[in-house]
């Protein structure tokens, strides 16, 4: 797989990267640094989020469900050999799923109170990188906890201990976010102005080949050719407003690719992409394109 040194990258940014991943890493930390395997559409993209992230700016991956973004986080944490820890954002959301919570422990025949470091302390403490997903799915009042964290200060008060917490210099921050999808919010223009924003679309022709003979297990050329063109058309009739994002999500496509392996064609796509929709008339449509495609 490829490393940092695959990329044109000045000096001075190669040395900023080499010390992140000079840090100590445990076997338990080296579970979270990412595989990689991302393929963006416009090289500039990966080189750009390297850049941003090296710089110690924080990064805004914003593009549709299944485009990549979850797994171009996974590729900086594996060029840059960092692990990354991920919080997963929900309405639901609190400030212990961020920065931890207090246990009640027994040590020495004795009832102690413990805190449990969550995810936001842990990257902070350990120089480590955090991955906040969907971030836009947290509710409003969740995330200025957070406008420390993100800005200049890399600072925290911990609301459950009272202690300061100041980022290691290593701790970098990616977050993804979904625009438009029901569930979420605008995010805070306070908020996002603490990050530098990459467009991450999906990808198409030669790189979505790539993707679906690296990613997944198909090997007949001409199933992945068609089923990249299925993509494609897939792509315009969500362009169209004829069916949802949803429905030409990349990590969709490589499920039905692995199906493909074992089930026609148009049952792989009915699995893999045409079931995970509500709306009858995008199944419909959906329907109709694959059999023009595997007759």
């Amino acid at each position: 797989m490829e490393n940092i040194n695959s990329y044109q990258l000045p000096e001075e940014i190669k040395l900023r990267i080499q010390k992140r991943s000079l840090t100590t890493v445990n076997d338990e930390e080296k579970l979270l640094i990412g595989k990689g395997g991302y393929t963006p559409s416009e090289e500039s993209i990966l080189y750009d989020a390297i850049i941003a992230l090296s710089l110690g700016k924080n990064v805004l991956l914003k593009g549709p469900t299944g485009s990549g973004k979850t797994k171009l986080a996974e590729t900086l944490s594996y060029l840059f050999q960092q692990p990354m820890h991920s919080i997963n954002c929900s309405i639901d959301m609190d400030a212990e799923a961020l920065l931890g919570f207090k246990t009640i422990a027994n040590r020495n025949g004795e009832t102690t109170i413990d805190f449990v470091p969550g995810p936001v302390v842990k990257a902070m403490d350990r120089g480590h990188l955090l991955y906040i997903d969907e971030i836009n799915m947290a509710k409003p009042e969740t995330l200025p906890i957070l406008n420390g964290v993100l800005d200049y200060r890399r600072m925290i008060t911990n609301p459950f201990t009272g202690d300061v917490i100041k980022g290691n210099e290593h701790f970098g921050v990616i977050a993804a976010i979904n625009e438009g999808y029901v569930g979420t919010v605008p995010l805070n223009e306070a908020l996002k102005n603490r990050f530098v924003v990459i467009d991450v679309p999906y990808i198409q022709g030669q790189e979505l080949k790539q993707v679906l003979a690296q990613q997944s297990s198909l090997e007949n050329e001409q199933l992945i050719n068609t089923f990249t063109r299925l993509s494609a058309d897939l792509l315009t009739l969500v362009q169209n407003g004829q069916v949802s994002e949803e429905a030409a999500s990349i990590r969709a496509l490589i499920d039905t690719c692995d199906l493909a392996i074992y089930l026609p064609p148009l049952r792989a796509i009915e699995r893999g992409i045409v079931d995970k929709l509500e709306d009858e008339r995008e199944k419909a449509a959906i329907r109709n394109l694959a059999e023009t495609l595997f007759e």
